[in-house]
């Protein structure tokens, strides 16, 4: 099964946005973006194992081994320039494939990390382990997920294994030694994210030789569901990309 969701190819576009989801998360996230970055990106949204389309394969709950599947997955289409964007989860993995890929001779233009701590300054909460209510209650209080849509017993079925599993991937996730990156980083999050604040996303600075920035706008840790159009004017910004087209 591809690791990729592209709603639209389009041959003609100067660069590649390849975006990765949050814990629970999967690629109808970013669903409305491929409209919005215009035709000059071409967007592909990571789908994880475990989930949506791909419900019948196993987890992966560990950061590395699964960027470093997400970054082979990528190689044929990294003829063109390409930017990172994560949220929240999707942001560690972004940046660990980020490395690998600097690492190949390949390294992206840019790196967008939403939502997330940096890599080397982790919390020590731990939600993998609760129960099912516990576990539902974490994720209504972070948003982004319909309480009345887990209190259906069939779709906490379905739903809540993957969702442990990403909550393990982020609990247990810890930076690895090695390389440096020299890739531009930028850091976006909510004014009122509970998870992270704007020195603990600033701190994403330290982990990039090339240029970083924080941008900050309204909203809780998922701020970017009523800011997308915002969101992805900064994209575009920040990778010169004139806005609709």
């Amino acid at each position: 099964m591809s690791w990729f969701r592209c709603t639209e190819t389009r041959p003609w576009a100067s660069m590649r946005l390849f975006c990765l989801p949050h814990a629970g998360g999967s690629a109808v996230f970013y669903r409305g973006w491929a409209e919005e970055v215009g035709p000059a990106v071409e967007l592909h949204a990571v789908q994880y194992p475990g989930r949506a389309d791909r419900m019948a394969e196993p987890g992966v709950p560990d950061a590395q081994q699964l960027a470093r599947l997400i970054a082979g997955a990528m190689a044929p289409l990294l003829d063109r320039p390409a930017a990172l964007f994560g949220h929240s989860m999707g942001a560690l993995v972004a940046y660990e494939v980020a490395r690998l890929l600097q690492e190949r001779g390949a390294a992206p233009v840019h790196l967008f990390v939403s939502g997330a701590r940096a890599p080397h300054d982790r919390d020590d909460e731990a939600f993998a382990g609760l129960d099912d209510d516990g576990l539902v209650a974490e994720m209504v209080k972070l948003g982004g997920t319909d309480a009345e849509v887990l209190r259906d017993p069939e779709l906490r079925e379905l739903v809540l294994p993957y969702v442990r599993n990403d909550f393990a991937l982020v609990e247990n996730y810890r930076q690895r030694a090695g390389t440096r990156l020299a890739v531009p980083v930028t850091a976006v999050i909510g004014d009122a994210d509970p998870r992270v604040d704007r020195a603990q996303a600033a701190r994403w600075g330290e982990v990039t030789d090339a240029r970083s920035a924080l941008r900050v706008l309204p909203g809780d840790h998922f701020y970017l569901v009523p800011q997308h159009a915002a969101v992805v004017g900064e994209i575009l910004r920040t990778l010169e990309v004139p806005v609709g087209g």
